[in-house]
């Protein structure tokens, strides 16, 4: 069967290979066998093909956050799922053609998916969802400022606010993406700069703001750190910049302006099994009549990875960058 290999840690288009390997088996007790169909190259992909993300096994390693495929096989003990059922998996290393993993690690989803959205489900949608719900209490009429607002995670968001009665101010860094961001939902767009609590403190007038996302860190937590109203929150998940968060005193001391992480991976840690299933059936409903529908610039076949994750890796793109099995 193919699998994605990396021998060595470095740009991800020259470490990363298609290889030959044994094929996974049958399953024990307790066990899933699946096909995967397909996956999405992630922001943290790419991060783990060059060694800079958090977690770095000992190589040879298989990169990989999310796909989705479909069942071939159960051991003894499993009931949740069956042969056919299209699933998520919730653990790594999902760049292979089949993968056999613990019956508790995979979610079965509906079979009438968009097999494209399907594979983007696991990361960005509950991200997206648990921004605006597991950090600070909103309430309807509120306003949220994010930046890398044309991400995939950041178009998510704008739709999932606007569905919860919540008003959004997406900060970008070129102004062409001011249009496509409204035209899906965003009620404030701005191009990011030195002055811009100045600019989002006139767009929304004496609004409440209790919320900052930023995914960038260094000098940009800063700066949504001077949009929020007094008392609120900037929650980071991601550094775009390579840099440490900034956050001066004055924010903190005098306005009570607090910093906090998120990541996905310590909420699957700690949250029981049954909260996550209805988080997904949640978003996976919303997926199904396409409202969180993502945009997707291009499918690559998975012995031209080395291309796609070229192009994964490139800026202006106006969506993600998927990967497929022969077959599949």
């Amino acid at each position: 069967m193919k699998q994605v290999v990396l021998d060595r840690y470095g740009r991800p288009e020259e470490v990363a290979r298609c290889a030959e390997v044994a094929d996974v088996g049958a399953p024990a007790r307790g066990e899933v066998v699946f096909d995967v169909l397909a996956f999405p190259i992630n922001p943290a992909d790419i991060s783990f093909c060059r060694g800079t993300y958090r977690l770095r096994p000992a190589l040879p390693a298989t990169p990989g956050a999310e796909c989705v495929g479909r069942v071939t096989a159960i051991g003894s003990g499993v009931a949740h799922v069956k042969v056919g059922d299209l699933v998520i998996n919730l653990q790594r290393e999902n760049w292979a053609q089949k993968r056999r993993v613990k019956g508790e690690d995979v979610i079965a989803i509906s079979p009438r998916l968009d097999l494209r959205q399907a594979a983007m489900l696991r990361i960005n949608p509950p991200t997206a969802l648990l921004l605006l719900t597991d950090v600070v209490e909103l309430g309807r009429g509120d306003w949220v400022i994010q930046n890398v607002a044309n991400s995939a995670v950041g178009r998510l968001l704008i739709r999932l606010a606007r569905a919860r009665g919540l008003r959004t101010v997406n900060v970008v860094r070129r102004a062409e993406l001011v249009a496509p961001l409204r035209a899906i939902g965003a009620d404030v767009v701005l191009t990011d700069g030195p002055d811009l609590d100045a600019r989002v403190r006139a767009a929304i007038g004496d609004g409440a703001l209790p919320l900052a996302i930023d995914a960038v860190g260094g000098s940009a937590t800063q700066r949504l750190a001077r949009c929020v109203s007094d008392g609120g929150t900037v929650v980071n998940y991601g550094v775009l910049s390579g840099e440490p968060c900034l956050l001066d005193g004055r924010e903190t001391v005098f306005r009570d302006v607090r910093l906090r992480g998120f990541w996905l991976r310590r909420w699957f840690a700690q949250t029981p099994p049954d909260k996550i299933a209805a988080v997904y059936r949640e978003l996976a409903a919303r997926l199904g009549d396409g409202r969180l529908a993502v945009e997707v610039e291009a499918v690559y076949p998975v012995r031209r990875i080395k291309e796609a994750l070229a192009h994964a890796a490139r800026g202006g793109r106006s969506g993600k960058i998927l990967v497929s099995f022969e077959g599949a």
